[in-house]
């Protein structure tokens, strides 16, 4: 059954016509499906249109289910690569435009951090106080919902659900559908490991070589770098990212302090440290940690430690510290004004000289765009506060999960499509091949560890670059600028190769009918046409169809008699940039890739969207 929320929100939204000509019945599933053509209905379920996207929005549910299953899927943008890469956010308040944000941010972190793949979230609606039977249950037929959309869509952990949701979702789907899974499954657990948290540790390292350059700049010019015993931090959200901010930073950055944490029940402060290694296994005992801490250690004062505790967790931020790390769910941590309700406004913030953003903090309404511009033109060029925007810093989680679909998984390794759904029989294959796949993620998770590094690095030196060279660049915009860069070199180094995608094909002696049914059933702009030896002799389209049927030809004729014989081909080597000129010119929607004469794969005018990314941000900037 469709969530009651979900249900009043879409009925609220849109009209009854809309329900009656969109929804797409699947057995119990439903789907409502917006592209960006349909800029009026998506304008009322909150989501602009822009020349980036967003490419599809789907609201789905299942109606015969017993518990309430149904979300939002959001795919923005595919220039980087297909399919696109997010998380699933489970929560009883999302929406089709949060979920629409969140996707933005990926396109634009996936591009930052160079790696092939395209923008897009998912979430899941449902209450809090669902048991774990019931969230289980839930994430499992939610894993069904989205299996439709497995071809763009490679789903990974997000706010609400963790690396045994996506174990889940593997176990339906199969282990190339499903991103952080555990290690049986041959993944590298994010949440685990902390590879969110440990990408913005790298950055604060990063940061503290880097910085000493901003000298140049008036609002810098009486910086202070600190050395590690003298750096303090404050992390707001004590969660999944902000828990492992505290334990990774103090084996990266001996000597450095937390001094203040916060999550939903109140904030600690302590201006000579807290106990991190205590908090962080309270955490992992209980998941909330300040008021439990408060009670048990704090009520009576123990000698010699001096704590503040308060109820009132957003307080956090009036306290002072080197560096604050927001990592709680929420996007508007910071405000020059309260009309926007923010966590804190700045004239009550506490005295900081970096901010890190664990945080999912961007979003591509023009208003938030330019309330961001705003608060940045008071923060950093007034009061001298470094700001790294989020997809520069926090991308360290999807650059692990992203090595378990680059570093493919051997056909053996793969789960039998006939076991998938079934637990027990999953679980003892999983078993069986124990070793092979735990081998697999480790050498998943050392090339994850390695790329974080690299590209972390690499766009903090970027950052402070672009900084420098143009005193009146906002944080923000130079963000924006290195995702620019990215996409337009991968625009000149990548081939066809590496961006195809399998193209179907049928032999000559197949009919009308059955080529007609492969276009509509695998969503493809075209079919291969091979002979006996799996030559390449034609290709047929949407329009070759239509034109048939026009003539009154038979669907039982055979497609030799209607195809395209006069191919435009790509071969594996083509520049991006040569295969993007081909299918301008000739005006196609695709175009086979062909090596020594067999088809290889196609690259279909997803990659034009690339041109739009790189138009987009380049008139950000």
């Amino acid at each position: 059954m469709i969530p009651k929320r979900m249900e009043s929100f879409l009925k609220e939204k849109l009209p009854d016509e809309t329900w009656e000509n969109r929804l797409r019945v699947d057995g119990g599933r439903r789907y409502l499906e917006f592209s960006r053509t349909d800029v009026d209905q998506l304008a009322r379920l909150g989501v602009e249109v822009d020349d980036l996207g967003p490419r599809l929005v789907v609201c789905m549910w299942d109606e015969e289910s017993q518990y309430e299953i149904g979300g939002y899927l959001v795919i923005d943008n595919l220039a980087m690569g297909r399919p696109s890469m997010g998380g699933i956010r489970m929560l009883p308040d999302v929406t089709p435009s949060t979920i629409h944000n969140l996707a933005r941010g990926m396109t634009l972190k996936n591009a930052a951090s160079d790696l092939p793949y395209g923008g897009g979230k998912s979430g899941i609606v449902a209450r809090r106080s669902l048991t774990p039977q019931e969230h289980d249950e839930v994430v499992r037929g939610f894993a069904h919902l989205i299996y439709a959309y497995h071809d763009v869509f490679l789903p990974g952990p997000d706010v609400g659900t963790d690396d045994a949701d996506m174990k889940i979702v593997a176990i339906e789907n199969g282990l190339d559908n499903a991103l952080s899974k555990p290690v049986e499954m041959g993944g590298n657990q994010i949440v685990n490991l902390g590879a969110t948290a440990g990408g913005l540790v790298i950055a604060l390292q990063a940061l503290l070589e880097e910085m000493p350059r901003l000298k140049v700049l008036s609002q810098f010019a009486d910086l202070h770098i600190p050395s590690p015993e003298e750096i303090t931090v404050l992390i707001q959200g004590f969660g999944a990212v902000g828990a492992h901010v505290s334990r990774i930073l103090e084996d990266r950055i001996p000597g450095a302090r937390v001094v203040g944490i916060s999550d939903a029940l109140g904030y600690l402060y302590d201006r000579s440290g807290l106990p991190v290694e205590r908090l962080f296994r309270l955490w992992l005992e209980q998941g909330r940690v300040t008021q439990p801490f408060y009670q048990e250690y704090v009520q009576p004062p123990a000698s010699g430690e001096f704590y503040k505790y308060s109820n009132a967790p957003n307080d956090l931020l009036r306290e002072s510290a080197f560096c604050l790390i927001p990592a709680t769910p929420v996007a508007n941590y910071l405000d020059i004004d309260s009309t926007t309700h923010p966590s804190i406004t700045v004239d009550k913030m506490g005295d900081w000289r970096l901010i890190i953003e664990g945080a999912n903090t961007y979003s591509p309404d023009k208003l938030r765009r330019a309330a961001k511009a705003r608060l940045e033109r008071v923060v950093y060029r007034e009061k001298g506060v470094l700001i790294a925007t989020d997809y520069l810093v926090n991308s360290g989680g999807v650059i692990y999960a992203a090595q378990e679909h680059l570093i493919k998984t051997p056909y053996h390794l793969r789960i039998p499509d006939e076991m998938l759904g079934d637990r027990s029989a999953v679980e003892q294959w999983l078993n069986e091949h124990r070793r092979e796949l735990t081998e697999l993620a480790e050498k998943r998770r050392i090339a994850g560890e390695a790329q974080r590094e690299k590209i972390i690095r690499r766009n903090m030196k970027e950052f402070i670059d672009q900084l420098i060279m143009d005193p009146d660049m906002l944080p923000c915009e130079a963000a924006e600028r290195i995702s620019v860069r990215r996409v337009a070199a991968g625009e000149s180094e990548r081939t066809a190769a590496d961006i195809m995608i399998p193209m179907p094909s049928i032999s000559l002696h197949n009919s009308i009918q059955e080529a007609a049914s492969m276009l509509y059933d695998q969503g493809s702009p075209i079919i291969a046409v091979v002979a006996e030896n799996g030559e390449l002799v034609g290709v047929v389209t949407e329009w070759d169809i239509t034109r048939a049927m026009a003539l009154g030809l038979s669907p039982n004729e055979r497609v030799v008699d209607i195809m395209t014989r006069e191919v435009v081909s790509a071969i594996p080597s083509d520049n991006l940039l040569d295969v993007i000129r081909k299918l301008e010119y000739h005006r196609i929607s695709a175009i086979p890739v062909v090596d020594q004469g067999s088809v290889i794969g196609m690259v279909s005018t997803d990659i034009l969207a690339r041109k739009s990314l790189l138009r987009l941000l380049k008139s950000r900037t």
